[in-house]
């Protein structure tokens, strides 16, 4: 009998261990999206010939089946030839604590 609790005691605990790997898996995939976008945008930006405007921009897209809210904060550095832009990615939905957040140089003039 008191094997049989131990043993038990064991397998419950491994049950939740699984459930966590697969959390821990699922929050992963969302957090890979968060920065998937942030680097779409930072390659929209960069490859754009036109110079982004000084001030914030906002958005959503749609990847990976969820729905991601952008917002760019570009501003002027001390060189006048450069601006940096502030990306920062959250999700919606389930994906609502997923972030992410990226600084991009880029030139006024391509």
């Amino acid at each position: 009998m008191v094997a049989l609790a131990i043993f038990s005691l064991a397998a419950l605990a491994m049950v939740r261990l699984q459930g966590y790997s697969v959390r821990s898996t699922a929050n992963l995939g969302d957090s890979n999206m968060a920065w998937q976008v942030a680097r779409n945008l930072a390659v929209e930006i960069s490859s754009n010939p036109a110079p982004p405007s000084l001030g914030e921009t906002r958005g959503e897209e749609l990847n990976g089946g969820q729905n991601w809210q952008w917002m760019a904060t570009t501003r002027a550095t001390d060189d006048s030839r450069l601006v940096t832009v502030e990306i920062n990615v959250v999700g919606t939905g389930n994906a609502a604590l997923r972030k992410a957040q990226m600084t991009i140089a880029r030139p006024i003039e391509q």
